[in-house]
């Protein structure tokens, strides 16, 4: 099985490195192959997402990405940008479901912003929606009729966008305790109505799956009230975004938590949810855990390997248990030494 390696920009080569490490180290039946994307692209060949890279994502059967995002590339046209190939891969290999696990692993208690026991509770996958919403739609810069700048950006979903995403939100929560709860704001969006009378219509289809519904603002505030009451959230891509990133430092760190985004057929790119990092990038001070765990993802999810799996959560796990943090989780331990001893623990 053929694994598309992209490290990007910043710490993703140092993370992904890593991740690589690990799956090494279960002698699993995987080639790799690397190419560039984001700033590193841009800056070898003047595209962020060149056609070569293009071609490997869609050959490979799975891609672990690293991250995009460099200073340098900061004035470039907004089509140039790294974080341009991101949204170039979703869109072309038509990933639309974003799996967000949220988890806080026992002994990061006090590494989470919220009280230690609001935090034990924390145990949710955020499904967000990738395809649609603002950062798809119809955008630009434009001069009103009094000769100001205005800047605007469409939020759009048709119908079949959200059922798409709600029967994975429901597949999703089937598998876990059977409930799902639908974040949108149907008090002022005509898009969220129609998000929120979609998920009823689809509800039927799963009678033992209790659907609610919450405005997107109080879903904020209860992330940080009582986060134990949430399993799986579906949302829309710009809610899915902002609320993923809250649950991330809820559970500890933003350094902690992966991610897939799948197509219809189970292929998908995983990476880890936090950014290029480029004030410490090369410093060797990234948690590498979100990358690993993000690898172990891509082996249950695209791969069919649970076992395999399992086996890299377990041994994050173990060696969070055994005291290996890195700076983010209050420790001492370089992007290489949290590596060392995740592979320890597999050993």
């Amino acid at each position: 099985m053929l694994i598309a390696l992209l490290p990007g920009d910043g710490i993703g080569p140092e993370v992904v490195a890593e991740a690589r490490r690990v799956l090494d180290a279960l002698a699993l039946d995987l080639s790799f192959e690397e190419a560039l994307v984001g700033g590193a692209a841009y800056h070898a060949t003047g595209h962020p997402l060149p056609p070569e890279t293009l071609a490997l994502a869609k050959r490979a059967d799975a891609i672990l990405f690293g991250a995009v995002g460099d200073p340098s590339c900061d004035a470039l046209e907004r089509a140039l940008r790294p974080e341009q190939a991101i949204l170039g891969l979703r869109k072309e290999l038509a990933l639309f479901a974003n799996l967000r696990p949220a988890k806080l692993f026992p002994g990061l208690e006090d590494a989470s912003a919220l009280r230690p026991e609001v935090a034990a509770a924390i145990d949710m996958v955020i499904v967000r929606e990738l395809n649609g919403d603002v950062y798809f739609g119809e955008k630009g810069m434009r001069t009103t009729s009094s000769g100001k700048r205005e800047g605007y950006d469409i939020m759009s979903y048709d119908e079949s966008e959200v059922a798409r995403i709600a029967h994975v939100g429901f597949q999703t929560a089937a598998k876990r305790s059977g409930k799902l709860c639908s974040v949108d704001k149907a008090n002022v969006l005509e898009t969220s109505q129609l998000w929120r009378d979609v998920m009823i219509e689809v509800s039927a289809d799963y009678p033992d799956v209790a659907l609610s519904h919450m405005y997107v603002d109080n879903c904020a505030m209860q992330l940080v009230r009582n986060p134990g009451q949430f399993d799986v959230i579906v949302t829309g891509n710009l809610f899915g975004d902002i609320l993923s990133d809250q649950a991330s430092m809820c559970a500890g760190s933003i350094g902690m938590l992966p991610s897939a985004s799948l197509d219809s057929a189970g292929k998908g790119l995983y990476e880890p949810i936090h950014g290029s990092a480029p004030d410490i990038a090369g410093q060797g001070k990234a948690n590498p855990c979100a990358t690993i765990l993000s690898a172990a993802m891509m082996l249950r999810h695209s791969l069919g390997l649970a076992e395999a799996a399992d086996r890299i959560e377990a041994a994050v796990g173990a060696a969070l248990a055994k005291g290996a943090r890195t700076s983010d989780l209050g420790g001492t331990l370089s992007t290489r030494a949290m590596g060392d001893a995740v592979v320890a623990e597999l050993a």
